[in-house]
């Protein structure tokens, strides 16, 4: 039914139908699952710049989540009255904070998170694989440690803090932190920003799918494959690298902004390891280099532990508390990620082959 150019537009017109009355099915059983929502598309933006560095061009980043807090902070320190309490000469000249408009912070971290990407990636050019993935885990861990400590001598990021009172997001005035009502319906502050965060993964899939197809997306794929060959055939390895690097980065600043207007609140704890594992495997899980794969590896990912917390707390009692339920719930997502690597192991929608290969038959 779907195969045809006009099945394809009316499931497309379908699907984009739900997606808009999802929030108004969800509202009457309270905001948790929104909320829920609105974190896993987070994590799709996210899964969907690593997949440009990681799926794309091959190269393995274990600390992607620095970006993340690079873009988060950002909009903490322009977005909140943190500068003006812990420098005089700011509160001086801006005496509430700086509040930027959210759409200028939006632009600068993403650049700001893109020069970034370049800076780890250029000494770290003639590394790869396990190397690469040491070198890129410590600089995560880097940036986590430096927000962690940059309280002292000169207050900047509020230390284990973390900082507070960050704007939420506007929209033409409206301010998606509170209730608001069109058209005789009530939103919520979780649907608002569901509709926010939407709009913004939609943008970054065809700003993915345009690279994945232009000659740019075609060389990362080249390097991926064989970066030898691709240094042969004259593609400047050197450059495509930094851009790939640059690209996945501005895409994870844009992210943490987003993170930080939607919580209000950033902190070092946010943006530790687990996190960065957690977004290489929905791109490994979804199919590396496949963005349907990719937003669904995301999707499954972040929905999974909230679903999974319902079976710890029972799985609790049954081994008499020996076990604590966050325990349980993680034993049970590395489980369930186990078995559908062991059963799918290109992951669960891998990118479809390319050319044709040849078989037993052909060859006959």
């Amino acid at each position: 039914m779907f195969e045809s150019k006009q099945g394809k537009l009316i499931a497309f017109v379908l699907c984009g139908i739900g997606l808009l009355v999802l929030p108004l099915l969800l509202q009457p059983f309270g905001n948790a699952w929104m909320r829920i929502i609105d974190m896993a598309l987070l994590y799709v933006m996210l899964a969907l710049g690593l997949n440009i560095i990681v799926g794309f061009a091959g190269l393995l980043d274990l600390g992607y989540v620095a970006f993340f807090a690079v873009g988060a902070y950002f909009m903490g320190l322009l977005g909140s009255p943190h500068l003006a309490e812990a420098f005089p000469a700011v509160k001086a000249m801006f005496p509430n904070g700086i509040h930027l408009s959210i759409w200028l912070v939006l632009i600068i971290a993403g650049l700001f998170a893109g020069v970034v990407g370049m800076m780890l990636g250029a000494p770290t050019l003639k590394l790869r694989g396990d190397y690469l993935a040491i070198v890129t885990l410590g600089f995560g861990e880097i940036i986590r440690i430096f927000m962690l400590n940059l309280d002292r001598p000169i207050n900047i990021t509020n230390g284990p803090k973390g900082l507070m009172q960050i704007d939420p997001v506007s929209v033409f005035g409206i301010s998606l932190g509170q209730r608001q009502t069109f058209f005789g319906i009530t939103f919520e502050s979780v649907s608002l920003h569901y509709y926010m965060f939407l709009f913004l993964v939609m943008v970054i899939i065809v700003v993915s799918m345009r690279l994945e197809d232009s000659r740019i997306g075609r060389a990362w794929m080249a390097i991926r494959e064989d970066e030898i060959a691709a240094k042969a055939m004259g593609l400047n390895t050197r450059n495509l690298k930094l851009l790939a690097f640059g690209m996945g980065a501005s895409f994870g600043g844009i992210s943490g902004v987003m993170f930080a207007s939607f919580q209000g609140f950033v902190s070092p704890e946010s943006f530790s390891l687990m996190e960065s594992v957690m977004i290489v495997a929905m791109v490994t899980l979804g199919g590396l280099g496949h963005i349907p794969g990719v937003i669904l590896g995301a999707l499954l990912l972040a929905a999974l532990p909230e679903l999974l917390r319902h079976m710890a707390g029972p799985l609790h009692y049954i081994t008499d508390g020996r076990l604590a339920p966050e325990i349980l719930r993680q034993l049970l997502i590395a489980l369930a990620m186990i078995v559908v690597m062991l059963l799918r192991p290109r992951g669960l929608w891998p990118a479809p082959e390319h050319g044709k290969s040849l078989t037993k038959g052909d060859a006959s």
